[in-house]
């Protein structure tokens, strides 16, 4: 008889295993997936608002923020060796060599965005802390649903030490661009019937 108290043992993939993964072609060109704390994670399949949010959030950054940051939509970024997310939204420095080299790391990022339509519990919880142990400072989830913001910041080891909800008709400004004043009702998809 098993003891139900054993701990499962999970080998944990590394960037480098899941890049090797990739070039032998285990995952099939339709699939979406990300290495987050050495977990392959399936990404969840993306609405008709999720879609719109992010063009939306897209257009606004890189019109508020040209010439300052490089706007990234769904590109990995490495937060270290076992992390390389695909977040919605990573606003970065500017690189010379427009990262040809490599991919964002965590101290070339200024600001990280997660849309949620489906994906709430998991861009709140694991990916929260997933970012806030890799260090970053500013993380941002929209909420398409409740259209609200759900804003992180001050990292640790545990978890983010701020977290703040905001309604559509409040504003924020990224911790790096204090003067870029954002509403959120500007990153969320038109209400169908206000149009």
């Amino acid at each position: 008889m098993q003891n139900s108290e054993t701990t499962l043992q999970l080998r944990l993939w590394t960037v480098e295993d899941y890049h090797r993964m990739a070039e032998a072609g285990i995952f099939g060109a339709e699939e979406r997936v990300e290495l987050l704390e050495g977990k392959i994670i399936w990404m969840v399949a993306k609405g008709t608002a999720h879609r719109s949010a992010v063009g939306r959030t897209d257009r606004l950054l890189q019109n508020r923020l040209s010439n300052l940051a490089l706007i990234c939509v769904q590109d990995p970024i490495r937060l270290n060796k076992r992390s390389e997310p695909e977040p919605d939204i990573a606003v970065v420095k500017i690189d010379p060599l427009d990262y040809a080299d490599h991919h964002p790391t965590s101290s070339e990022v200024y600001l990280i965005i997660e849309v949620a339509d489906s994906s709430l519990k998991l861009d709140c919880e694991i990916k929260a802390k997933a970012y806030s142990q890799a260090g970053i400072s500013d993380y941002w989830v929209l909420d398409v649903v409740s259209r609200q913001l759900y804003v992180f910041r001050e990292p640790s080891p545990e978890g983010y030490q701020i977290k703040s909800i905001l309604a559509e008709e409040q504003a924020i400004a990224p911790l790096h661009f204090p003067d870029v004043e954002i509403l959120v009702l500007e990153m969320l998809p038109p209400v169908i019937g206000d149009l």
